[in-house]
């Protein structure tokens, strides 16, 4: 008789339990839990992608200070800037007074590009 309460048992616990995981598995297919999973995952992805985005942006101002240094550009030059470029000027000196006029060199007329058809 024991015998036969011990396996009614056993039957019993083991019915049970494969209900309670298979209505735990049901529970977690509906689409309320899938949807709350889904926004889950984004919003975890969203804070490792965060991360990286200043993890980046600290090395890249690190490796932009370590390059300025190599090449000196983050050195602050004691000597004052050089002066402004100046156009050459050449006066047009015609004997008439009144027609005096000033012509500035910039660019040239023509161009010297020997590969031109024309």
């Amino acid at each position: 008789m024991f015998r036969r309460t011990f396996w009614f048992t056993a039957g019993a616990a083991a019915g049970v339990w494969a209900t309670t995981k298979v209505n735990r598995k049901l529970k977690k297919l509906t689409p309320e839990s899938l949807a709350a999973q889904a926004a889950n995952k984004a919003i975890e992805a969203g804070h490792k992608l965060k991360d990286f985005a200043l993890d980046v942006r600290d090395h890249m101002v690190e490796r932009e200070a370590e390059l300025g240094e190599a090449l000196g550009l983050n050195a602050h030059p004691d000597a004052a800037l050089p002066a402004g470029r100046r156009f050459a000027v050449i006066e047009n000196t015609t004997h008439d007074s009144d027609n005096k006029k000033t012509q500035y060199l910039g660019t040239p007329r023509h161009s010297y590009n020997r590969n031109e058809d024309h």
